[in-house]
């Protein structure tokens, strides 16, 4: 088991408290098949980018505001299978305020509509990919979200899912903790710590923050090697 106290958690959604994999990919290949773009590819480029930054990969040629409008409502209205994550209830439940908020690359719109959808605590405030400049890996969402805790981010633990996002949660100088929703061990590599999912995550308030106990995927490591 390994045991580690910080300051503020810093969440990343989609793959970690919800899962909302099926949304995302039936979005983007809708999307793709309006634009002339093809699905997979549209589905591929999408994974743990910010929509914006998808739109400029697929059609920088179409103005990036009306294309973000776009798939943004398409995302919207498809939410019927977003579902929370096994242990995420019970732990946000004993997360103390003011010590954790999420940083997702969904706009904020979308990430109160699945989030209220699945029945979660919306934080007061929170980082979305409207409220940055760059995107994930880029460390500015990281950072952003420390700062909204009021900690150094090497006082915080960021949680996520995709590559980007540990990329993003390293370079801003957290530590991280990669759960095995949507991609490997081997693509998470850069965690310092893999856990299949928040359940069995324990958390306890302590005086000046959290700690977290739990135990990490077998025969990973520290910065994700073996």
């Amino acid at each position: 088991m390994v045991t580690i106290a910080v300051k503020g958690i810093l969440f990343d959604m989609d793959g970690v408290l919800v899962s909302s994999l099926g949304s995302v990919e039936r979005s983007w290949a809708k999307y793709g098949e309006l634009r002339g773009v093809d699905g997979a590819t549209a589905i591929k480029t999408a994974h743990g980018k910010r929509a914006i930054e998808t739109i400029r990969l697929l059609r920088p040629d179409l103005d990036e505001q009306a294309e973000l409008d776009l798939i943004e409502d398409i995302e919207c209205a498809d939410i019927d299978d977003v579902q929370v994550l096994g242990g995420v209830k019970e732990l946000l439940e004993k997360m103390p305020a003011g010590h954790w908020t999420i940083v997702t690359s969904a706009t904020q719109r979308l990430a109160r509509v699945r989030l209220e959808y699945a029945g979660l605590a919306v934080p007061e405030r929170f980082i979305s990919a409207d409220m940055v400049e760059h995107g994930k890996p880029d460390p500015e969402p990281y950072l952003r979200g420390a700062a909204l805790l009021g900690f150094a981010p090497g006082e915080c633990l960021v949680i996520e899912d995709a590559p980007a996002g540990v990329q993003a949660g390293r370079a801003a100088g957290a530590r991280v903790l990669g759960t095995l929703f949507s991609h490997t061990a081997e693509e998470l590599a850069g965690a310092e710590w893999l856990v299949a999912s928040l359940e069995g995550v324990e958390v306890r308030e302590t005086g000046t923050g959290v700690e977290l106990r739990f135990e990490p995927v077998s025969g990973v490591g520290a910065g994700g090697e073996p």
